[in-house]
């Protein structure tokens, strides 16, 4: 696995982000910060690595003339997540 990936994921609030991302098809902020139980501060920096990381896309528009913000995982992150998952599912296999 790539250690930059493993890196990002070990990180609690974006582990919690691209798993409730792989149940989901797109999420709002406000759900995220309900499953992170993070601040909008922390929160905000955690989704733009992953996004910087190719691993989550936010969509930004308006609706009904208010700002929104949409999240959901890519292909790249529901791979990176499925191998980061079977990595941890093997070192409880070696012990």
């Amino acid at each position: 696995m790539n250690k930059e990936i493993e890196k990002l994921l070990f990180n609690p609030i974006r582990l919690k982000t691209i798993s409730f991302l792989m149940t989901v098809e797109t999420c709002n902020f406000k759900a995220l910060l309900e499953i992170t139980d993070s601040t909008k501060g922390n929160l905000s920096i955690q989704l733009k690595k992953l996004n910087e990381a190719g691993l989550i896309k936010i969509e930004k528009y308006f609706q009904k003339s208010y700002p929104t913000t949409d999240y959901s995982i890519t292909k790249k992150g529901k791979s990176s997540f499925e191998e980061f998952y079977k990595q941890l599912i093997s070192y409880k296999k070696v012990k």
